[in-house]
């Protein structure tokens, strides 16, 4: 019962640990089935749980395995305490909430920072019936990003990508559209011991040393921060630092239109957004650079759609999420490295075709050790922050969760994870609450 792996060298670290995530599946199961066609009977699996009933498009239920075999093993030790879980579907998410505090469903996760500022009230939250929770987390965050299709002519002067970052009023959006919950991203490596910070230290430069003239001189002498205001929405300084630059690539306002002294050409592009909820966010964006003189058009399409251009790389400019792992390596080829520029599909959306960075990642993937990963992250950061491809949004280190009061919990929140399948229903908490609602 063993299936051995021999690797060729061993430079690809990581390469161990993504085969050994690979699934063991039932070959006599799959014998005599097409393995490429959906079904909605439930495949033979070995975890904790087991699918008891599916209601396509509405609902799922899965029910615990009583003999599952790893149940006394120490890494599942407390849990998959709940004997039934069952997941209802929502088309619309105002109806989903709305839902949820009439009491149809227990527990929800909200991604959305008006709704948990807004959304929430209601009696079973005022009667206490309702908790609303902010739990601390260490997941790196990624960077979440309007990125830059650098295959467009105006985006490749990396001069007018870090100018129009400069219209992009963070503080202002965070206070008053986000109430206040965000904080800036400001790496690659967000929310943890990979992202760079200040300037680089004497194991960075050597990391970056071979790379000088070839990146931005910033990368070696000055710490990345991207545009900041005070939150008033008067962000005149920082417009009039994005004329500097754009005055330095050749562009110049011409009867109210940014315009290419060379070439005649008026800057004007379009924001290709799937979420509606985003356009509240990138609206005021579009204000900022008609100040500049620029035409900045914001579609939204459907998922159909955005997935086909997206996939073809059919955008101007585009919102985008580069997650990570605590141990970059393999993926960071798909995000960034030159033979994915071109390849229609892959996640180089901003088009990068950089043999610093491709010899970058080489060295992610091939680091001996922790110590020399987390160096050559940092310097691959700020080879990639300096060079201007995105401009950056948003991050929280807190999940936020509401549920109906009769979970318990651990005392000790995991840091990598929200860790619900540690939790159970404290059923003298789900009686009181039901006896409470019952007489109201």
């Amino acid at each position: 019962r063993t299936v051995k792996f021999t690797f060729k060298d061993g430079t690809n670290h990581e390469l161990p640990a993504i085969v050994g995530q690979l699934p063991v599946l039932s070959r006599a199961y799959w014998e005599g089935k097409d393995f490429s066609k959906t079904t909605l009977e439930a495949p033979l699996g070995s975890g904790p749980y087991r699918v008891t009933n599916v209601d396509a498009g509405r609902s799922i239920t899965y029910e615990r395995v009583k003999d599952y075999w790893a149940q006394d093993l120490p890494v599942r030790r407390g849990q998959n305490n709940f004997d039934r879980i069952h997941y209802d579907y929502y088309r619309d998410q105002t109806v989903a909430l709305e839902a949820f505090k009439a009491g149809n469903y227990d527990f929800r996760r909200e991604s959305s920072s008006k709704l948990w500022a807004t959304g929430y009230e209601s009696p079973a939250l005022d009667a206490g019936w309702v908790k609303k929770e902010l739990i601390p987390h260490s997941l790196p965050a990624g960077m979440q990003a309007f990125i830059f299709n650098t295959r467009r002519e105006i985006f490749r002067d990396p001069k007018v990508r870090r100018a129009l970052a400069y219209a992009f009023d963070f503080e202002w959006t965070n206070k008053t559209l986000f109430y206040g919950q965000y904080a800036r991203s400001n790496s690659f490596f967000t929310n943890s011991e990979l992202a760079s910070s200040g300037t680089p230290g004497a194991d960075e430069l050597a990391v970056l040393e071979k790379y000088r003239g070839k990146v931005p001189d910033e990368v070696f002498s000055t710490a990345y921060t991207p545009p900041t205001t005070d939150g008033s929405g008067n962000l005149r300084s920082n417009l009039r630092k994005a004329i500097k630059l754009l005055k330095e690539a050749g562009w110049s306002i011409k009867d109210k239109k940014l315009t290419h002294a060379k070439t005649g050409k008026v800057m004007a592009f379009e924001m290709l957004l799937v979420a509606p909820a985003f356009e509240r966010i990138v609206l005021p964006l579009q204000k900022n650079f008609e100040r500049l003189g620029i035409d900045m058009k914001v579609r939204t399409v459907d998922q159909a759609q955005y997935k086909s251009r997206s996939d073809d790389f059919d955008f101007d400019v585009i919102v985008g999420n580069f997650g990570i792992t605590l141990s970059p390596g393999n993926e960071q080829r798909d995000f960034w490295h030159s033979s994915k520029a071109q390849l229609k599909g892959s996640r180089n959306l901003a088009g990068v075709n950089d043999p610093v960075v491709d010899d970058l990642i080489d060295l992610l993937v091939s680091a001996p050790d922790r110590e020399a990963l987390v160096t050559r992250t940092k310097a691959f950061d700020r080879v990639l922050l300096w060079s201007h491809y995105v401009i950056p949004n948003w991050h929280t280190n807190k999940f936020r969760v509401a549920h109906w009061d009769y979970f318990g919990r651990p005392e000790v929140d995991p840091a990598y994870a929200l860790g619900v399948m540690t939790w159970w229903v404290d059923d003298t908490k789900k009686q009181a609450v039901r006896d409470a609602r019952d007489k109201n």
